[in-house]
């Protein structure tokens, strides 16, 4: 039996068709004559076996079995492959998955040898010089035994230095079992702890024609690999101590910084709670800090000179607002509010009204098979939600639709529906097209054709915004830079919606400056109703409505909103005087109490 400690050992047998029915017994007498002289356990010596051909296939893996029987019984079952020769895939397989703790192995820490025996009869139909490499680079220590037909070339590219420990060529299948006496030898020499002056100050682990040291717990192996000192069990940082570790010979104790106590798992430190003790006279919230404690008020209230008493907070008093028409005070917050008839913007302080703006505007959507149909269904919810928010008609703002995948198709152009009810109607009609993502195409549609004046685009001389609207979920397929271009110096302002795996960069590449007033992005189709928002922000133009819109200052619609917009802002003053003034009598009342306090004190 072998006296030179634990070993783990992966048999990477050649099951090729070149290997006859006969030559395939020698080769379980092979593995089971080597395997009855080692001295096998979970501790002792682990064994593992694989057959390959064109494929690689695990008969049972170092953890599979401890003892011979049951090894013998897994190899007498083996039914060869009989296929090609692809002894590098093997070796890939030995080192990426047989030699892994997964599967058994020791971890390397431990330094138990790892020795592969590769038996073959014939040259590789793939490269080994490559895969073996990087096996022994891994620590994998590789025995080639070759039979008959094996190439030595190949052979000595797949073993171990030195070679001639490593490479073995037999003459035929009858002398394998001869040889596998021989090569007894190679893996179980003498017990080198025995038989040699070791000198390790601890502990001496045997391995074949060798040796090492290992030091007890709480002790690490010195350079001169023999002597050994004490370790800082905190010095490797995982100690897992949340504030202090504490090194005492091979291990350590936490500690805790002052206003902490450390806890049940002698690792985390909890602090000291001190509102607790019950003495803090907080008249809303009690706030513990490690060396003490402070008072704090609820939302909508201000802490008083005491620390310890609360009182109400006019925020629309108090703040810069910034609210453009009038700023409503809640507790411990505010909002601003818009006339009647005007939409408070994204910034949450001025107003507009979008439907004020007439465009020509084309959405382009991304039918992709990775958008997915539930998902479709969601972005034209999303095209309509965009659809409610404009004056749909012949002579406000027209809408087209384009849908796009590894092709493009026009859903309907600019001139075919002339209420929002009937686009509406139109894109939930929509059906999915379910291929590739060829967003460059799409683009060079929409600017070619989606905008002109056959297909419903205004006469550029009628000064009517263009306004382009592209949907992805993914990377395009072709390239979109030329035509992206191409869009905005034709005048078309380009907004980029992207959700999921949507790529930014081609996002910018499409929007038109300022690129971030001019993409969006959302992580996911459920959540995207905010891009909605930002759109509707976005695309209300603010100068006039185009040539067929232009309005004389003088007409009775145009005085009356003059009218409006007047005493709104005069409303808005008037109210922000009021609020002056209470705050100035507030202010008043308080330095009246600090004269009083004062007069007291004297």
């Amino acid at each position: 039996k072998c006296r030179t400690g634990p070993l783990d050992i992966v048999f990477v047998i050649d099951s090729s068709r070149s290997v006859r029915p006969f030559e395939f017994e020698t080769m379980r007498r092979f593995m089971m004559d080597i395997i009855g002289n080692l001295d096998v356990g979970p501790n002792a010596t682990r064994v593992g076996v694989i057959q390959y051909s064109s494929q690689v296939q695990n008969i049972f893996s170092l953890k599979t079995f401890f003892t011979r029987a049951d090894m013998e019984r897994a190899i007498n079952s083996i039914i060869p492959l009989a296929q090609g020769t692809m002894t590098g895939l093997a070796i890939q397989y030995a080192m990426n998955v047989a030699f892994t703790t997964q599967e058994g192995a020791r971890p390397l820490h431990k330094r138990i040898p790892r020795i592969a025996i590769i038996v073959t009869d014939g040259r590789p139909q793939d490269r080994v010089t490559e895969v073996a490499t990087q096996a022994r680079n891994a620590g994998i220590e590789i025995y080639a035994v070759g039979i008959q037909r094996a190439d030595m070339n190949s052979l000595r590219a797949m073993a171990s230095p030195p070679l001639e420990e490593h490479v073995f060529l037999v003459e035929s299948f009858e002398l394998i079992q001869q040889f596998a006496k021989q090569f007894q030898d190679k893996l179980c020499g003498v017990d080198m702890c025995v038989e040699r002056e070791h000198g390790c100050q601890h502990s001496c682990i045997s391995t074949p024609g060798s040796f090492y040291c290992e030091c007890n717990p709480g002790y690490r192996l010195n350079v001169d690999g023999k002597t050994c000192s004490p370790i800082d069990a905190c010095a490797d940082g995982r100690h897992g101590c949340q504030h202090h570790c504490v090194s005492v010979r091979g291990s350590y104790s936490c500690r805790c910084r002052p206003g902490y106590y450390l806890s049940h798992n002698k690792r985390s430190c909890t602090m000291i709670d001190y509102c607790s003790f019950g003495n803090h006279s907080c008249q809303h919230e009690c706030v513990s800090i490690p060396n003490g404690h402070y008072c704090r008020c609820r939302s909508g209230f201000t802490l008083q000179p005491d620390s310890k008493s609360c009182r109400a907070t006019d925020l629309c008093n108090g703040v810069d607002h910034g609210c453009e028409f009038k700023c409503v005070s809640t507790e411990g917050s505010y909002h601003c509010v818009c006339p009647e008839g005007q939409q408070l913007q994204a910034d949450g302080k001025t107003c507009s009204k979008c439907g004020a703006g007439h465009v020509d505007l084309v959405m382009v959507i991304d039918g992709s098979k990775s958008v997915r149909p539930q998902n479709f269904e969601l972005v034209k919810q999303f095209v309509n939600r965009i659809v409610d928010l404009l004056e749909v008609s012949p002579q406000g703002t027209r809408v087209g639709l384009v849908q796009y995948s590894s092709r493009v198709r026009t859903e309907f152009p600019l001139n075919k529906y002339h209420s929002a009810d009937e686009i509406k109607k139109a894109v939930m009609d929509v059906e999915y097209m379910e291929k590739g993502t060829m967003t460059g195409l799409a683009l060079k549609h929409m600017v070619e054709h989606s905008f002109s004046e056959l297909e419903g685009a205004r006469p550029r001389s009628h000064n009517i915004p263009r306004i382009g609207l592209v949907f992805t979920d993914g990377r395009s397929q072709d390239d979109i830079s030329e035509w992206a271009r191409r869009a905005k110096e034709s005048g078309i302002v380009m907004f980029a919606v992207g959700v999921g795996k949507a790529v930014e960069e081609e996002l910018r590449a499409i929007a038109s400056e300022p690129v971030e007033q001019h993409f969006s992005y959302s992580a996911d189709f459920t959540t995207m109703t905010h891009l909605v928002e930002n759109f509707s922000l976005n695309i209300c133009p603010e100068e006039g409505k185009g040539e067929m819109e232009i309005r004389s200052p003088c007409e009775c619609e145009a005085l009356v909103q003059f009218q409006t917009n007047t005493v709104a802002i005069l409303q808005s003053l008037t109210e922000k005087n009021i609020l002056w003034a209470r705050s100035l009598a507030q202010m008043t009342a308080r330095l009246e109490d600090l004269e009083k306090q004062i007069a007291n004190k004297k």
